[in-house]
């Protein structure tokens, strides 16, 4: 959901996270530091800001999100996930995305002296928070935990080198939902709908519809569609094909950042996890999720 913020938020330690090569915005990211210092507050930033920056006030990506009270995200979409993988259970943690990368559909603002408008508008208590949907993805193997992560966009099983038909079975809440054999299955959020889910056919979900999206890939039959079920709901997913051969491996890919192999017999459990992903958006700029749809996606036009 989309919030106004009551009280000023007291963002006195700002982060800066970035993605690799940001060479040509060299001379933003210095003026950056400049305008946040003038302001008087605390800069840190990771590791990929400290060729232009220096190493004095460099920090993992962990350590940032533990201390930092506003991120400030520095390339695509793929910069935000990466604060996903890491993000703490704390609610007063808020990420701002400016776009130096592609697309940047989850990204607020580009690089302009208008960015340094909209910052000083932020810190003085004048903006919005769109609060997104986490999934919670764990791996159960034998009955034993194997790995969890947070997903932002989407939890992806799939084939690997080999395409071939695998055999899934799912439940919700313990009962039994569907059985089918297809390339994989994916299971988005609404933030997560305009990406690989579309991709394979799913809806476009609004933001502020609290859901999952669960969308089978290239299914066997025609009678097996992508379906929208309640966030409140535990989905579970079994793998019942059996590895034949040796590159016949089955992945478990978390926001197209994280790939785990999985093998028959393996549980796969995704839920609605209780930490959000809180982004800022700018009063001046907020609130055109359909604008946003026929700016990135060519939707419609």
């Amino acid at each position: 959901m989309s919030i106004k913020a009551k009280i000023p938020a007291n963002f006195q330690v700002i982060a800066l996270i970035g993605r690799m090569k940001l060479e040509e915005h060299k001379p933003f990211i210095e003026k950056l530091q400049k305008h946040i210092l003038k302001q008087k507050r605390q800069l840190l930033w990771d590791e990929h800001l400290t060729p232009y920056l220096g190493n004095k006030n460099e920090h993992a990506r962990a350590t940032l999100l533990k201390q930092a009270d506003l991120v400030i995200s520095l390339g695509g979409d793929g910069t935000i996930l990466k604060i996903v993988r890491d993000l703490p259970k704390r609610n007063n943690l808020y990420v701002l995305g400016v776009n130096l990368g592609n697309v940047g559909f989850n990204t607020e603002v580009k690089t302009s002296e208008k960015t340094f408008a909209y910052l000083d508008d932020i810190l003085s208590g004048d903006f919005s928070v769109d609060e997104r949907l986490l999934l919670r993805v764990t791996l159960y193997r034998g009955g034993k935990k194997i790995d969890t992560h947070l997903a932002l966009n989407e939890a992806v099983i799939n084939q690997g080198n080999f395409a071939r038909l695998i055999s899934l079975r799912s439940e919700i809440d313990q009962r039994k939902m569907l059985d089918f054999k297809a390339d994989g299955v994916i299971v988005a959020t609404p933030t997560g709908s305009t990406g690989h889910s579309l991709s394979a056919g799913g809806p476009i979900v609004h933001p502020r519809v609290d859901s999952i999206i669960f969308t089978p890939i290239c299914p066997s039959v025609l009678s097996v569609r992508p379906i929208v079920i309640p966030s409140n709901r535990q989905l579970t997913i079994y793998v019942e094909t059996e590895r034949r051969y040796q590159d016949n491996t089955i992945g478990l890919t978390i926001d197209g950042q994280i790939v785990i192999p999985i093998q028959y017999g393996d549980m796969v459990k995704i839920r609605k996890s209780s930490r959000k992903m809180r982004l800022i958006r700018a009063s001046a700029i907020a609130g055109n999720y359909y604008k946003l749809l026929r700016e990135k996606l060519s939707w419609g036009v």
